[in-house]
């Protein structure tokens, strides 16, 4: 199975929740009017998208409605599948213009963040690049090994402490590792203490030194994991996090365990911030670059 049927698999609920309600929407009303506009807009919210982002599609699809002289409910439904596609916005390549290129990986506990790094690693593994990945999330001694385990299914290098070792320090010896092993991406999980943000600054703050002293002509990504599950509380969570750190990124995981996957369309809105990897299962190959029109055609199709 393709990745694209992965996704389409992966997205049925948000479907369920969203399009073929839409398509019954539109099939129960003769004319294109304010009462269906009533009704899409509590389709949209019910399917998690946001108020904001609902208020803009909805508006956007009335100019265009009025413009092009829409009347016919396919048109419509196309009309309002361009707008999504377009507030989506396209997912950012990863920046991997340096030898080695740093990801640093945040987010809460549970939200797949080791996972992520996985399933990451193994893809750019299999581009051909060596990579190198720091077990700094030394708060949680299940997390260093979770995170070997995904590591070892990959077949990346770990570099790795004790549980309560100094994080910038796990960073430290794995910026060294890249470097004498020539490693083209060093990937870096961090810890995901959200509830107390001071320390989550400052332990950021200390890993960005040392990779700022150690790697300072380094291409960076700072990239937010985020669980599709939550929906729009994953928005809130995200910024926080954008308060706390400077995040050029986001993966969004778990998209095939909800109905919940309209918060996409509200993420860069709310944001400003591309998505640039997608989860829709549990296997190493089930995360992939984020695009904008695979993403709308899975739901819509």
């Amino acid at each position: 199975m393709g990745f694209f049927d992965k996704l389409k698999a992966g997205l049925a609920k948000t479907k369920d929740a969203f399009v073929s309600q839409v398509d019954n929407l539109f099939k129960s009303f003769v004319k294109v009017d304010e009462a269906l506009f009533d009704e899409l807009e509590e389709l949209l919210i019910c399917a998690d998208i946001g108020v904001g982002a609902t208020e803009e599609i909805l508006e956007k699809l009335r100019e265009r409605v009025k413009n092009d002289r829409l009347t016919d409910g396919k048109e419509v439904k196309a009309a309002l599948r361009e707008i999504m596609t377009d507030m989506v916005g396209e997912g950012s390549p990863l920046a991997l213009d340096s030898k080695p290129s740093v990801l640093l990986i945040i987010g809460v506990n549970g939200v797949g963040k080791t996972t992520s790094i996985g399933k990451i690693a193994a893809q750019l593994k299999g581009e051909g690049k060596k990579v190198v990945v720091a077990a700094a999330d030394t708060f949680r001694a299940a997390a260093i090994d979770q995170l070997a385990v995904w590591c070892d299914r990959a077949g990346v290098d770990l570099i790795k402490q004790s549980e309560g070792s100094d994080p910038a320090a796990v960073v430290y010896d794995a910026i060294s590792a890249a470097k004498s092993r020539s490693a083209d991406v060093l990937i870096v999980d961090t810890a995901g203490r959200l509830h107390n943000k001071k320390n989550l600054m400052d332990e950021l703050a200390k890993i960005n030194r040392v990779i700022s002293r150690e790697l300072p002509d380094a291409s960076r990504e700072t990239l937010l994991v985020l669980d599709a599950t939550t929906g729009q509380n994953a928005i809130l969570q995200a910024k926080e996090f954008k308060n706390a750190a400077e995040i050029t990124g986001l993966i969004l995981t778990k998209l095939d365990g909800t109905a919940k996957g309209g918060c996409v369309f509200s993420i860069k809105g709310e944001l400003d911030v591309p998505v640039k990897y997608i989860g829709v299962g549990e296997k190493i190959d089930d995360m992939q670059p984020f695009r904008a029109d695979e993403f709308v055609r899975a739901i819509f199709e």
